[in-house]
């Protein structure tokens, strides 16, 4: 009967609690196991027994969630990926993990990812690398790399991660799964621990599009505890189209040429005329500044981390180092606690928020970020959806781009 469970998507295993064919208890403990024979280092902590009954009713119908470690669950470990808050129990939860609760998706376990959400590749865990189910010698992509591990070795029926700057989009891509970062403001951000707040965004990560969708119907919404969300314009519903006639795509050049692998670009390739064979008219498009992306991302990510993680001090909550004096205990605490890639972040945006250089780098850099979105801005009023790889890459070796 286990088997038999864990091949369902989420859609089909709700379908049949709803039936009566299955109990929520068994579907929970079913993937208990899965997600506790875990060797792919995806998950940090697996529930030990089964949560309170819920409802067959319940719009989720009692499919269990992976959540990323980012996120605060009460009682439970969330330690951001960081051995600086190695330990640490929140007194509440994230909005966005108790919608889903409310909704009857309990929670199964927190999944592996990147220290505080930076990097792509989960090798910046301060608890050691997620493995890619595919080939156990590759990274999954990061940073929501243990979330997208665990969909795809079949150890959670759905989960949620965190993007910031790809940490959804690409960890989906480098394991073969569904991965969505909504718009800015569509889901909640209280209780997801910040890196860059300005670009943070919860999502889902499932087997196909159908869960997505289901998924993210139950996380959206406004939220009196984070200002910057918003109240969605309509309901999300299942995809039950089978030809896109009618939708028209664009085609940036700029982020489908130079730097990009050639496989991937074959692999593009062919999901365009598949596109087009379904009745979608595909065009090219300009997105002029794109080039610079990366160069403002790495100066607005940094600048909002370092002012994010200077509340792990070991004074308030998390692992302390227990220096008499002040000053030392901050510096050994911190010193210990990060990973090198969120000390050079720090280090980064510190410099690039200093006096003398926040007019030069930061400012700038918001500058382009506008000039970045008025091209989207443009293009979408002439197109449906844009086109371009999700990475220049596939799932490159563990420890092969370690010291780039």
């Amino acid at each position: 009967m286990s088997s038999d469970l864990v091949d369902l998507t989420a859609a089909q295993a709700s379908e049949r609690v709803r039936a009566g064919e299955v109990s929520t208890a068994d579907l929970f403990e079913a993937w208990r196991e899965q997600a506790a024979a875990d060797s792919l280092n995806a998950y940090r902590w697996v529930a030990d027994g089964p949560p309170p009954e819920t409802e067959a009713g319940a719009p989720l119908a009692g499919v269990p969630l992976a959540i990323k470690d980012l996120f605060c669950t009460e009682g439970v470990p969330s330690a951001a990926g960081s051995r600086i808050l190695e330990g640490y129990r929140p007194p509440y939860t994230a909005t966005a993990v108790e919608r889903l609760r409310a909704a009857g998706a309990p929670m199964l376990g927190k999944t592996n990812m990147d220290e505080f959400a930076m990097g792509s590749s989960n090798e910046n865990s301060g608890f050691g690398p997620v493995k890619n189910p595919w080939d156990e010698s590759r990274v999954p992509g990061g940073s929501s790399g243990g979330s997208a591990a665990a969909v795809a070795a079949g150890l959670a029926p759905w989960a949620i991660g965190t993007d910031t700057g790809g940490s959804i989009r690409q960890p989906a891509a480098l394991c073969g799964i569904v991965g969505l970062k909504p718009t800015y403001g569509a889901v909640s951000r209280y209780g997801m621990i910040a890196f860059a707040s300005s670009l943070d965004q919860c999502g889902p990560l499932t087997r196909d599009v159908t869960d997505s969708a289901i998924l993210f119907r139950h996380m959206l919404g406004r939220d009196g505890c984070d200002a910057t969300s918003l109240d969605f314009p309509h309901t999300i519903e299942r995809p039950t189209a089978e030809r896109l006639d009618g939708i028209r795509f664009g085609v940036p050049p700029e982020l489908t040429g130079e730097g990009i692998e050639r496989g991937v670009l074959e692999v593009f390739d062919r999901v365009v005329a598949a596109i087009e064979a379904l009745g979608g008219a595909v065009e090219e498009i300009s997105l002029p500044h794109a080039a610079h992306g990366l160069a403002a991302y790495y100066v607005l990510a940094p600048a909002e981390a370092s002012a994010n993680l200077a509340r792990y001090d070991g004074v308030r909550y998390g692992v302390s180092a227990g220096a008499d004096e002040l000053w030392e205990n901050y510096a050994r605490t911190r010193g210990a606690g990060f990973e090198p890639e969120v000390k050079r972040r720090i280090m980064l945006g510190t410099y690039a928020l200093s006096a003398g250089y926040y007019d030069a780098y930061y400012v700038k850099a918001q500058q382009v970020r506008t000039l970045i979105k008025d091209d989207f801005d443009a293009v979408l009023s002439t197109v449906d959806a844009i086109l371009a790889p999700t990475s220049p890459n596939v799932a490159f070796k563990i420890g092969a781009k370690a010291d780039d």
